[in-house]
């Protein structure tokens, strides 16, 4: 898989976790089911660090939670490091499937 690619994934993978995050804000705002802050968390681990972070910050939403508050600037940093390593092995001639 090229970087372009990967990258193009991530990019995608965060918009994704943003539009959750907003689309939770308004479920709360008008008393419905909600998702899990367990699975809302998950996807941040999952390379969607950065759209969790902009999703909190743009609708205000978990902003008072200490493990989005604190979590989600870790999961960015966890993300840019698994970023890293996947463009160090990409680049070196490993096969990562």
């Amino acid at each position: 898989m090229s970087l372009g690619i990967f990258l193009g994934a991530c990019f995608l993978w965060n918009s994704y976790v943003f539009v959750a995050m907003g689309r939770d804000k308004r479920r709360a705002k008008l008393n419905r089911w909600r998702i899990p802050e367990a699975r809302l968390l998950l996807m941040g681990a999952m390379l969607g660090g950065g759209g969790l972070y902009a999703g909190m910050k743009y609708f205000h939403h978990k902003t008072t939670r200490l493990k989005f508050t604190m979590g989600a600037p870790i999961l960015i940093l966890v993300n840019l490091i698994l970023i890293g390593i996947v463009y160090y092995l990409g680049g070196s001639g490993v096969k990562l499937y």
